[in-house]
Order: C-alpha cells, then structure tokens, then sequence
C-alpha cells in the first residue's frame, strides 16, 4: 500500500520538530556563551515560529455535487471512523469552510453571517473581530452532536432578488447564471459568508488547513476567496464529476479562477464508479475512464497525465472497512501519492533552504569574531612572553602603552558615530518608499481611477501601471541597499588599517526576487480589471473590498522585503557593536593582567596560563560550533531537487519559465491572517 498524504504530512510535521530541535540546541550554544547578538536571535525565533506554525493549505475547488466534502474525508480524516464533514447528495457545503487548528481558540465552529457582504471589511479584518461571528462549541467526544453543528454550514436564507443582488447571487445582465425562484420571487442563498472550523485533529495540529469551497457563486462573489485564500493556497484541487465531464460552469470557474500559473493544480475526476456498467467487461469500462480523462485534459487544456480519475466514496468506505482492494479500485492512493510528492517535498526544501541560509550566516558571523577574540589572544600572549625576565619599570612602560593604546582606540567612536549616522540615514531613505504609508498611496491612486466612473474602463491600465511603480520601487530599494554595502566596505576597510578592527561586510543582499511575487499578485488580479468584470469592480463595496485586499498581498511582500533588508544591516551593526566590546574587553584585561604582575612576581606564568586557556576555550567553541552547524546541514538536506517535485508527480507545478517557486509565496509564513511574517 502507498504511502498517503496523511502519513507524509505526519512524517513532514516529524521533520520539522527535529529541525526546530537541532536550531534550538545551535541557538542555546550562542546564547549560553554570550554570542548571540539582536538580529541572530531575532531570526533564530522567526525561523523556530515558522517551523512550529507555518500552515499548509489545501484548497478544494469544484461546483455543487461532485463529491468535494468526501473526498476531504476520504484523504484527511478516514481515521475519525465516520464523515466529518457534511457530504450527502445535493448542496452541502453552502458557504467556503475553512478547517484548521489553533490552539488559543475554542474548540468549535465559527460563522461569519452572510450580511457582512454588505460591509467594506475582508474577512482578514472580520477575524480580529470575535464578536461578529456566530461560534457552535463542538463536543468531540460526541459524533452525533459535531455532525449535528457542523451542518449548520449547509444552512440557507431566502431573499427577494434585490437582496440576493446585493449579497452577489443575482445578475440581471446574466440570468442564466442566476439561481432558480421560487413562485414567491424568492431566491435562495446561503446564510454564512464563511465558516471555520476549530478542530484538534492531528494533521490539523501539523499546520493543515483544508479550504472548502462551495461552488462558482461563492467563489466569483468573495473577492477574499478569487483575490486572497486562493492564491495563496500551495496546492489547489480542482474536482469534476467523472458522470458530467467538464460542465459550463465547471469550465467556468478553472478559466476565471484556477487556470492561472500561479497555483500548484490537481484534477481529480471523481465518482468513477458511476461508470460502471453491468453489461460492459473490466476493461471496457476503463477504456471510458481513459476517454473521459483526455476529454476532461483536452478541455481543461492540460495533458491527460495531470487528470487524476478517483471514487472518494468508495475509498472512504474501503478506509472506513479497511478493505485494501477496494481501496485500491478507488485509485486514491495513486491520486494522494501525486498530491503529498508534488507538494510536501517542496515545502521541506522550503524551510530548509531559510535554515540553511541562517545557521550559515551565524556560523561565517561567529567564525569571524572567534578569528578577532585569537588574535587578540596571540597578541596578549606574545606580549606577556616578551615580560619574562623583565623589570619593573619594563612593566610600567608596558602599563603605560596599553593605556595609550586604549586612548588611541577609543578615538575610534567618532568615526564609528559618523558611520552609524550615515548608515540610519541611508537605511531610513531605503524603508521609506517601502512603508506602508508609502504602499497605501500608490494604491489609492488605483483607487481613484475606479472609483472615478461607473464603469471604470482605464481601470487595467492603471493597475499596471501601480505594478510597474511598485517594481520601481524595490529596484530602487536594492540600488539604494548597494550603496549601503559600498559605504560599509570602505569605511569598514579604514577602521580595520587605523584602528585594528577585522570588520567584513556580508555580501550584498538581493531583494529583486521579491518581484516575482508583484508578478504573481498582478497576474491574480488583471482579470478582474478588464471588461468582463467591469460592472462588478464600479460597486463601490467590490470595489473597496477589492482596494483592501489588493494592500493586504501587497503589503506582505513589502513587509518582507523590509524585514530581509533590516535584518542585512542589523547584522553588520551587530559585527560592529561585537568587535567594539571585544576590544574594550581586551583593553580592560591587558591593563589588569599587568597590573596585577606589576605587584606580583608570580602573576606573569598565571596569567600567561590564563590566556592561552581561553584561547583553547574559543578553539573548543568554533569546535562546537561546528558540530552544531553540520548536524543542522544535515537535517536539513533538499529532498530533491526543485524542478523533480513537480515533474514527478504528473502536474501543474505552478513554476515560472526559469524552475522556481515565487519567492515571498514560497517562504513566507503563510498564515490566514494579513499578518504574514518572513524571518
């Protein structure tokens, strides 16, 4: 039997407390031994926070009756013994149902009323606010009462059309798009805007968040789903009913919303066990699961490998009997095994790239300062050797030296305070133009050119024109960063010929990168700029909703970008900061070593020992060190290679022309909330 998605997740979630472990034990050496400074154990704690709560999401897309909910069941929680989520024939699932775990909120499930459409808040901002949701407590020593609650979320309302096309479930320019009235004029729509599921399941617990959504409407009406949940999701399944093939709408929402290049994609063609056929052999009916998937790829545009033909029930109930030949008929398994290798590796290699990059840097920190504490240790030692058999005035000179030399050095913070000053101005002048403040009115210039017409035509223009600003702005940012490295070369080079310092710049910081990540979020949403969506965009609530959003992705990749350039020169002010106390340090001991021989015969051989332990100890340390650092490499080792992950597995890996992942989307601590984080 092949491994599932369940136990490779598990096996990912093992990894990564095992790499938290071996950066824990690499922090506490540097902590214990006084040798980590702000900006290391400021990464050292994002790095430890992303390992511990990075989520995974998993978003499933399909329309109404194609056995969406089982299979979420089928894949993640067959262990539970019996459905967890709502599947049954018709409309289940009536509003998106995100199911994840966190451990300060109640157990329990969330709902957000459908009436909060009408309001200018994202769903971002309705989580920091409690009060607006209705909260069910869910037993989970009670099967029947969590089936009971979670079925809230099928929960509908009706309304006149005037409402419904407010909410965003009635056009009038497209009645064939609309839902079916009732006698009365009525039209039925969903009573929650969106639900969460607090849960304490352990692939939950792992990071897991299952994005449940529930068909076109809701996906072409949510601008926080199309613009915000979706693209964010590192893997998405798109889900088709083997009995229907691609419908209209179907075919609908993969155009509008998945067919992008941005998403890790998955077609599962469910329910082929409605292809069976009394009165055709085995190999018949296969040979219709063959033609149904080349027309499903054809239409879809994609090759017929990347067409997964599954029965969700079927492996539910195989799981639930634990009968492997049933299972086994289902194709799940095959299906899961694309899934798990198309995706976990490449979120491993993920983290251990950032991790990699952090305990190198620590260990090319340390190793410099472990350099600058020997020599000045061979120094000392050279001096107190040249003592033996010397006078007591010839330690009074040496006294007197050393306290020239020390007023000598410290000459040295002037030039040490003009550089800091001129490195926070140049810093400042480069954070800037990539505050928030900064961000919000280049948005707001978009957002007057829609909100100038009804229908904003210049509207696509003008997006991309705010892109091409926003690019501009980090290019400047990494030009200006340059010069900040140039700047710190030389005058790191003049301190370390006048005044004995070994400073070296770290080498050049690219922020460049994070333009993939502008390309990404431009490509998401240009297709809600041109004429299709024209009267959508001139409601001033879309619109607003849509401005919101737009700031929110966007400000979480300027956000990384300002983190990443701020930690760069955090760590060469910290070299600075290190060196000029290791030197006073030194200074100190010197004077008092001598004073202390000046007085006593025997304190020479005692200090001379004293000195060459220390320096044994800073070989022990680098020693240490390096143990630390190779059992870190070592856990962190790719998986494989970039591209393979994807290729293997047989689809869509969402990569560019040049084989990567989109960088801040790649490694960001991809919360549901705006407040996404990068060490």
């Amino acid at each position: 039997m092949m491994p599932s998605f369940v136990s490779q997740l598990d096996a990912l979630g093992q990894w990564r407390a095992e790499t938290d472990a071996r950066l824990a034990s690499l922090a506490r050496f540097a902590r214990e031994h006084d040798l980590l400074d702000d900006a290391s154990a400021e990464w050292f704690e994002a790095m430890r926070q992303r390992l511990a709560g990075e989520k995974l999401m998993v978003a499933f897309v399909a329309e109404f009756s194609r056995g969406k909910s089982e299979l979420i069941n089928a894949i993640f929680f067959s262990d539970k013994g019996r459905r967890i989520m709502p599947a049954s024939a018709g409309r289940t699932t009536m509003c998106p149902v995100e199911l994840g775990y966190e451990a300060d909120e109640p157990v329990g499930l969330s709902l957000l009323p459908i009436e909060t459409r009408l309001e200018a808040l994202s769903l971002s901002e309705y989580r920091m606010q409690p009060g607006t949701w209705h909260r069910f407590e869910l037993d989970l020593n009670n099967p029947d009462q969590m089936a009971e609650v979670l079925g809230e979320v099928m929960r509908t309302r009706w309304v006149d059309t005037e409402m419904a096309a407010r909410l965003g479930f009635w056009d009038a320019e497209h009645p064939e798009d609309n839902p079916p009235q009732r006698d009365d004029g009525l039209v039925e729509v969903p009573a929650w805007r969106h639900a969460r599921i607090n849960l304490p399941h352990p692939l939950l617990k792992r990071g897991l968040v299952v994005l449940d959504t529930p068909g076109l409407n809701a996906i072409g009406t949510e601008p926080e789903l199309t613009l915000g949940l979706l693209p964010q999701a590192h893997a998405t399944v798109f889900i088709l009913g083997a009995d229907t093939g691609v419908t209209k709408s179907d075919l609908a929402i993969w155009r509008d919303h998945l067919s992008g290049p941005a998403l890790a994609r998955f077609v599962a063609l469910n329910k082929i066990d409605a292809l069976a056929d009394p009165l055709s052999s085995p190999d018949e009916v296969q040979a219709v699961i063959r033609r149904q998937c080349e027309s499903v790829a054809q239409t879809l545009e994609i090759p017929p490998a990347h067409v997964f033909p599954i029965s969700a029930r079927q492996a539910l109930a195989a799981r639930l009997q634990g009968d492997a030949d049933a299972l086994s008929g289902s194709r799940l398994e095959a299906f899961e095994q694309a899934l798990s290798e198309g995706l976990l590796p490449r979120r491993r290699d993920n983290l251990a790239q950032s991790a990699r990059e952090g305990a190198q840097r620590l260990q090319h920190q340390l190793s410099r300062r472990f350099g600058e504490m020997r020599r000045l240790y061979a120094d000392q030692l050279l001096e107190l050797r040249g003592l033996k058999g010397k006078s007591a005035g010839k330690v009074q000179l040496m006294l007197q030296r050393v306290q020239a030399e020390a007023g000598e050095f410290e000459q040295c913070t002037a030039r040490l305070q003009a550089m800091r000053s001129v490195h926070a101005r140049m810093l400042r002048h480069v954070l800037h133009d990539l505050s928030a403040d900064r961000l919000r009115q280049e948005v707001d210039q978009l957002h007057q050119v829609l909100g100038g017409s009804w229908l904003p035509l210049g509207a696509k223009k003008a997006f991309l024109e705010l892109c091409e600003r926003l690019r501009m702005l980090i290019e400047q940012a990494q030009q200006r960063n340059e010069e900040i490295h140039a700047m710190l070369v030389a005058s790191f080079a003049k301190l370390n010929a006048e005044f004995g310092f070994s400073l070296v710049a770290d080498a050049q910081l690219d922020v460049r990168k994070y333009t993939e990540d502008l390309e990404l979020i431009e490509r998401n949403y240009v297709q809600y700029l041109g004429l299709s969506q024209a009267f959508r965009l001139a409601q001033p609530g879309f619109q607003e909703q849509f401005r919101r959003m737009l700031v929110s992705r966007l400000r979480v990749v300027f956000e990384t970008v300002s983190n990443d350039i701020e930690l760069w020169n955090k760590t060469a002010s910290a070299q600075v900061d290190s060196q000029l106390r290791e030197r006073r340090r030194n200074f100190k001991r010197r004077y008092e070593s001598l004073d202390r021989i000046q007085s006593a015969s025997t304190e020479l051989d005692n200090r001379l020992q004293e000195v060459q332990a220390l320096d044994e100890r800073v070989l022990q340390l680098q020693t240490r060190l390096a143990q630390l650092v190779d059992e870190v490499m070592a856990q962190v080792q790719p998986v494989l290679p970039m591209a393979e992950a994807g290729d293997e597995a047989g689809f869509e890996t969402g990569l560019d022309d040049g084989g990567t992942v989109p960088a801040a989307l790649a490694s960001l601590s991809l919360s549901l909330d705006d407040d996404v984080r990068r060490p």
